[in-house]
C-alpha cells in the first residue's frame, strides 16, 4: 500500500486545493501561503433561523471560491479528502462536545446524476471520517427546485427553498443532536430550511458547518 501511494504520489503530485501550487513534501492540502492568508471565517453576529449554530472554515471570495466551483463544477471530487479535514477541525475547535447525528443538505437526484455525484455527500464522508462518526442520509430532496447561486435576493431565496426537503421514511431525528453539513452558505436559506425540517421531526438542537460562507460584513 505505501509504494501504490509512492508510485500514485509520483504520477500525479499532490496540489493545494485552494491555488492548485505543488505542496512540499511538509505540506497537507494548503500550500503554506494559502493557510496563511485564505479568508478564515469570523464567526457572524446573527446565526440563521433553526440553526443552534454555525461555522465555516472560509469566506467565500478569491481561491476559496475558485476552488469550490472547481469541486463542486469541475469534477474535483478529489478534494473532498482535504475538505474534510480542514472542516471538522473547525468543529472540533468551535464544538467539541460530541453529536449523536452528522447528515448533510442533499442535492436534487437529477443534479447529482447531471454533475455525478453529491459534493456535499462526499464532504460528510471525509468529515465523518476525520470524527469517526458515519454520516446518516436524514433528508431527501423532493423538489428540483432552481439553484440558490442564480438568485440575489434574500426573500426569493428563501420562497424558493420552501419545502424542498423532507424527512428520509424511516428515520428519526427525535431528541438528537445534529450536525448539519453544506458546502457553501450564503444567506443561509438552504440550510436554514433544512434544519427546520429537523426541528419539526424532533432535533433536540441543530448545529451547520459549512466550507465556506459569504461575507456580510
Amino acid at each position: 500500500m505505501k509504494l501504490y501511494h509512492a508510485i500514485m504520489n509520483w504520477l500525479f503530485p499532490p496540489k493545494c486545493i485552494l491555488c492548485g501550487r505543488l505542496l512540499a513534501e511538509t505540506e497537507l492540502d494548503l500550500c503554506q501561503e494559502c493557510r496563511l492568508e485564505a479568508p478564515e471565517y469570523r464567526k457572524g453576529k446573527t446565526t440563521p433561523q433553526f440553526l443552534d449554530s454555525f461555522t465555516a472554515v472560509w469566506y467565500y471570495e478569491g481561491n476559496v471560491r475558485k476552488s469550490l466551483l472547481r469541486y463542486k463544477f469541475g469534477g474535483a471530487r478529489d478534494y473532498a479528502s482535504g475538505y474534510g479535514r480542514l472542516l471538522a477541525m473547525r468543529i472540533l475547535e468551535l464544538n467539541p462536545e460530541k453529536f449523536d447525528i452528522l447528515t448533510w443538505v442533499p442535492t436534487h437526484p437529477l443534479r447529482q446524476l447531471r454533475r455525478g455525484y453529491d459534493q456535499v455527500e462526499l464532504l460528510a464522508k471525509a468529515v465523518g471520517r476525520e470524527l469517526g462518526m458515519k454520516p446518516a442520509a436524514l433528508l431527501r430532496k423532493v423538489r428540483h427546485n432552481p439553484a440558490q447561486s442564480g438568485i440575489h435576493d434574500d426573500a426569493r431565496r428563501r420562497e424558493n427553498v420552501q419545502g424542498v426537503y423532507r424527512l428520509r421514511p424511516g428515520k428519526s431525528a427525535a431528541g438528537q443532536r445534529i450536525l448539519l453539513l453544506d458546502d457553501i452558505l450564503t444567506t443561509g436559506a438552504t440550510a436554514g430550511e433544512a434544519a427546520r425540517v429537523l426541528t419539526a421531526a424532533g432535533a433536540k438542537e441543530v448545529h451547520c458547518a459549512a466550507l465556506a460562507a459569504a461575507r456580510k460584513e
